[in-house]
């Protein structure tokens, strides 16, 4: 059910004048267009980004899939870049799904995937630009439900005035039990918006009606309590979780993009959660339990994709891809069946163990690659503090394992700002890519290239670190000079993340409902693709933040005690609030006997 009328008029009068207008003309190989009257239903899935992010996001195609496999009309949307905006805006014409150029107010589900928090901004982009009124409690019985999950929904509180539910944890069982309640009701004209969505939220633990809950504060503006306004709803929302892992289908006809995206390639989920209990990081908290694919599933739907796509390059896709159970094999089969056909396995997300100094062998031959890492920090006793047990050792064997079979580029991804951090601390990330860059010269002559990107450490919620402030905006400066200035080699590259990009996160991620009116207001200034440099604009946040008395460094800097309410203890994760607080204690422990050693 094409809207030839729309599609006409911008291909006619529109498009020829934007960047890119492949990107808003669907049609791609394996998309699917469908007749939305012979469906279920239809849902749009939005992304809060371009479509060359978009695009290159695997959940985005595994859900796509699984919703068109079930008789919905399941179709894309992503946020226009400012010209494109600003055409549709001009011309009064509204945001649309893809496939069949539906405006989103039509649709009777449209979803959010909530990768990154800069993001947000976006969020009210397109439902703005898609006729959809922009708070959840302006929307009528009959109009579309907005829903929103990932890692974004593990604090959805920024977002609250706007999303109608969140859904917490995995999609692929969660996201059709949602659209076809939503679906059913819509038919009964006695059911007002809230009953629908107050049914939806009684009939399951891990969807979040956020009208449904009352933030109360104390005087200090700390948070007194999370109060549920209905005796129908739970009081604390669990995640929904993907039991058989095994038998979740994988995308097999992945959509092939008209134009260049971030990742040009099929991606495979081979495993979802980690082994391992990083205090820095947020998804191995949210993702667990640990469950992964046999190796015959994962080739088997790797050939599928690769016949259906054409593709060249195949990502082998987890939290900690070398601690697949199977890694070994997996990786040896890949080789041995798709080097032959000119495709190459890329490895994301490789922990640095003895199995490092492997993988080079095991990859045979073929196009060479940078080698990509995350050591996070260089030194053992922050390696400690973190929970991050990685042994120098077997970097370097295996980056010179590596230098011996072709490969010539190495990438390490560092973090800085971590609690406890010292210049010892900055001056181990320097001596680290230094030392890999002349492994390279003894193997192969000549420096290796080695590239340093360090991050600036936000503390996110549901870790042991989410009672930690963030350091200052003078303290990242200052580090980043530090770094910069005591890089010896020319081979070496020091990255740093934009520190005010950084800041912004820090309020966006910690943040309450309260942020969300400057979140709003940001807006309505113009904040647009704030995670792209071209286009962020942080006076306007900045600004924004003063003029509504946000005390910014309240949300973001302050630390707070174990005791204090956080703005997301209401959303559960598995091993609970209790352990998180064990492990931050430990922490504690952990920097005061660093603090001594000085």
């Amino acid at each position: 059910m094409l809207n030839t009328e729309l599609k006409n008029y911008l291909v006619g009068r529109v498009l020829p004048n934007v960047t890119t207008p492949a990107q808003y003309l669907g049609g791609e190989r394996n998309s699917v267009r469908k007749d939305h009257r012979d469906c279920i239903g239809t849902l749009c899935m939005a992304f809060p980004d371009t479509y060359s992010l978009g695009m290159s996001h695997h959940g985005l195609q595994v859900l796509y899939s699984l919703m068109n496999a079930r008789g919905w009309a399941c179709e894309r949307a992503f946020t226009p870049m400012p010209d494109f905006e600003a055409a549709l805006r001009e011309h009064g014409k509204p945001l649309y799904g893809l496939e069949t150029f539906t405006p989103l107010n039509q649709y009777d589900v449209i979803g959010f995937s909530l990768q990154y928090e800069i993001c947000y901004t976006n969020v009210l982009t397109m439902l703005d630009l898609g006729g959809i009124p922009l708070h959840a409690v302006d929307r009528g019985a009959n109009d579309t439900l907005v829903i929103a999950g990932g890692p974004g929904a593990q604090n959805p509180e920024l977002l609250a005035p706007y999303i109608d539910l969140f859904v917490i944890g995995d999609g692929e069982p969660s996201l059709p039990i949602v659209c076809e309640m939503w679906k059913e009701m819509q038919g009964d004209p006695t059911l007002t918006r809230e009953d629908k969505l107050a049914r939806i939220a009684s009939s399951v633990d891990w969807a979040y009606v956020p009208r449904f809950y009352e933030m109360q504060y104390h005087e200090d503006e700390t948070i007194a309590g999370i109060i549920p306004l209905r005796p129908d709803i739970p009081v604390s929302i669990k995640a929904c979780v993907i039991d058989d892992f095994e038998g979740s289908p994988l995308p097999l006809f992945p959509i092939v993009p008209f134009v260049e995206t971030a990742h040009d390639r099929i991606a495979i989920e081979i495993m979802r959660g980690c082994p391992w209990q990083c205090r820095f990081c947020q998804s191995t908290v949210i993702k667990r339990p640990l469950r992964y694919r046999t190796v015959d599933t994962i080739i088997s739907a790797a050939l599928a994709s690769y016949r259906n796509t054409g593709y060249d390059e195949i990502s082998l896709l987890s939290l900690s891809t070398s601690d697949y159970p199977h890694f070994e094999e997996l990786v040896t089969k890949m080789s041995d069946v798709f080097t032959p056909l000119g495709v190459k396995i890329s490895l994301p997300s490789l922990r640095i163990t003895e199995t490092l100094k492997k993988i080079p062998a095991l990859m045979q031959e073929g196009r060479r690659g940078g080698l990509t890492l995350a050591p996070e920090v260089a030194r053992d006793d922050m390696r400690e503090q973190i929970r991050k047990p990685i042994d120098n050792k077997d970097l370097y064997e295996g980056a010179a394992e590596a230098f011996k079979r072709g490969w010539r580029k190495v990438k390490l991804y560092f973090l800085c700002g971590l609690p406890g951090e010292r210049e010892a601390d900055l001056d181990g990330i320097i001596e680290m890519a230094e030392t890999i860059a002349k492994i390279g010269k003894d193997v192969t002559g000549r420096y290796a290239d080695v590239v340093a990107s360090v991050s600036n450490f936000v503390p996110k919620p549901h870790t042991p670190y989410q009672w930690n402030g963030m350091q200052t905006r003078e303290y990242f400066h200052w580090a980043h000079r530090y770094l910069r200035s005591r890089v010896k080699l020319r081979s070496v590259t020091i990255k740093c993340h934009d520190i005010e990009t950084s800041l912004l996160e820090g309020i966006l991620t910690r943040g309450d409902r309260r942020v969300a009116v400057a979140l709003e207001e940001a807006w309505r200034r113009g904040a647009r693709l704030d995670a792209w440099t071209e286009h962020f604009q942080p006076k306007i946040w900045w600004g924004a933040f003063a003029d509504l008395g946000i005390d910014t460094t309240f949300y973001s800097q302050r630390e707070r005690p174990i005791d204090e309410i956080l703005p997301w203890d209401h959303i559960l994760v598995k091993k609970g609030r209790e352990y998180l607080a064990k492990e931050q204690n430990r922490s504690i422990i952990q920097l005061e006997s660093m603090a001594a050693a000085v």
